[in-house]
């Protein structure tokens, strides 16, 4: 249990109730103080009082912020690569091929699941503490809030755009120079299953991309994400034209390049993700307004394959 209090701050006098504990307790969201109000854990000078009754300031405020079970889904002994870890937040590394949220087809097993075993108080939060995903298919950093207050934080970060995300991405194509995809994004009009680019209905969505390192017929980019559209990297580069190597959904029919040497071949055919690592990841700590940041190498399967496309230019000089 969370008691916490305050008085109403004379310049509030007239406001209503849950406009009131909106300013004095701003690291909590509107809904859930509404939630409070209703379920009575907010006194008000010993009183309980409705949302939308008003304040003459100068009122003692009670909130009991005792936190609630949210999620049901049950604890499992996953490993998880824990990058850094405190009071409030926690990132980590996911790896390839782990599924981030229960859904259908996926029930358990997931990251969720991973997280409960680690911190069973994340039941209490939405989405077990998660405010961003990252595809299956994809590795890389995602941050985890571990309280309310925490989630709050990092949920108006990122719908203020001011979250660092950076990723790496290789590419089908001999990219000439870096850019910028400004270009919506929803679902597609024919494949409901995938998203693309779209001229009406669309969300904002943009991409900025820089190059890494050249190959032949490759590219390296580093990716910087302005908005978090589902799939919108992998989207994005298709839509340039510039797919990512292993995309089963984005990347279009499987070719073999010219002039692929054995070794290349068979690692090219046989990677079965999409190439996309999600590298960088800065943010205003939630607690002591810090700005921290966290990068992770590649993982070792894009590293194979990095190194067997310059050993494949060797061989071709």
């Amino acid at each position: 249990m969370t008691i916490l209090t305050a008085r109403v701050p004379e310049e509030l006098a007239g406001m209503r109730l849950d406009q009131c504990l909106a300013e004095v307790f701003p690291d909590y969201s509107r809904s859930k103080l509404q939630t409070w109000i209703k379920a009575g854990r907010v006194l008000v000078d010993g009183e309980v009082m409705k949302g939308r009754e008003k304040l003459d300031g100068g009122e003692e405020i009670e909130l009991d912020a005792e936190a609630e079970r949210v999620i049901e889904y049950a604890p499992q002994e996953i490993p998880l690569d824990i990058v850094y870890e405190d009071d409030s937040l926690l990132i980590v590394n996911k790896p390839a091929g782990l599924v981030v949220h229960p859904a259908v087809g996926n029930w358990d097993g997931t990251l969720v699941n991973a997280l409960l075993n680690h911190a069973p108080n994340l039941d209490t939060l939405p989405r077990a503490g998660i405010v961003h995903r990252i595809d299956k298919d994809t590795s890389g950093l995602l941050m985890i809030a571990k309280t309310l207050q925490a989630h709050n934080s990092l949920v108006e970060q990122l719908q203020a755009r001011s979250i660092h995300r950076e990723y790496l991405a290789l590419v089908k194509g001999w990219m000439t120079a870096g850019g910028t995809v400004d270009e919506p994004i929803g679902r597609h009009p024919v494949d409901r299953k995938r998203n693309a680019v779209v001229r009406r209905g669309g969300k904002e969505a943009i991409t900025h991309y820089r190059l890494e390192q050249r190959f032949k017929r490759h590219t390296l980019i580093r990716v910087k994400l302005e908005t978090g559209r589902t799939h919108q990297i992998r989207v994005h580069m298709s839509h340039i034209n510039y797919p990512l190597v292993g995309d089963q959904v984005y990347g279009g029919r499987f070719q073999m390049p010219a002039d692929c040497n054995p070794a290349l071949a068979e690692a090219l055919r046989n990677f079965k993700r999409q190439a996309l690592h999600a590298a960088k990841l800065g943010l205003e700590h939630p607690e002591t307004g810090e700005y921290c940041e966290w990068e992770q190498p590649i993982p070792e399967d894009m590293q194979n394959l990095l190194k067997l496309l310059a050993e494949n230019e060797l061989d071709q000089a």
